[in-house]
């Protein structure tokens, strides 16, 4: 199976890499539109900032590619949030691929923590990336923007409000956890992902 991992201004690649291969996947780290188009998977993951990151998408035609691909797309954290209409970092216009808007975390008390960082649940998971044995699953995130609960949503965590911890649409799958640093369960959504 080939597996491609877009490679662009983003940090955390090569953790996504180092799962994959954990799993048996040798993946290509990429930007070039051929291989990207060919690939079975196509994984868009990274950690940074919306607006400058979609400037280099831009730059580079990344933007259009991620649009028009065919093949199963699983967006990790940044991706995630780059896949939808609009993001409040940087006020940055994204890919649109979700129709929804990324928010900034507003604490509500004083133990509320931005960026909300740690391990919480899943919950109301759907879609082909989860088993019904992952609901209530403990998973990994890192992230001060969220995805608000909308038709998207595949799977919903609570951190000072209910929000989007996974989204589907089409072809489309994306997580603001990271599965690469989920341990066992991490392992079970990147299978899942690469058998469909």
């Amino acid at each position: 199976m080939d597996v491609a991992i877009i490679k662009y201004n983003a940090g955390n690649i090569y953790s996504v890499d180092y799962a994959l291969k954990r799993l048996g996947i040798t993946p290509v780290i990429t930007a070039d539109p051929e291989i990207l188009c060919k690939a079975d998977k196509v994984i868009f993951p990274g950690v940074g900032e919306a607006f400058t990151t979609m400037e280099y998408l831009k730059e580079h035609k990344l933007d259009s590619l991620i649009r028009n691909l065919k093949q199963p797309v699983l967006g990790i954290c940044l991706g995630m949030q780059l896949m939808c209409r609009h993001s409040e970092e940087g006020n940055a216009n994204c890919l649109g691929i979700f129709d929804t808007e990324v928010k900034l975390f507003a604490p509500r008390k004083h133990e509320d923590k931005v960026p909300h960082m740690g391990w919480n649940t899943l919950t109301n998971v759907k879609s082909k990336l989860f088993n019904a044995g992952l609901e209530n699953k403990f998973v990994y995130f890192v992230h001060s923007y969220y995805v608000p609960i909308n038709n998207y949503t595949a799977a919903t965590t609570d951190y000072i409000l209910p929000f989007s911890a996974a989204l589907h649409k089409d072809n489309y799958y994306a997580t603001q956890f990271h599965p690469e640093k989920s341990g066992s369960v991490g392992e079970i959504i990147l299978n899942n992902f690469l058998k469909l």
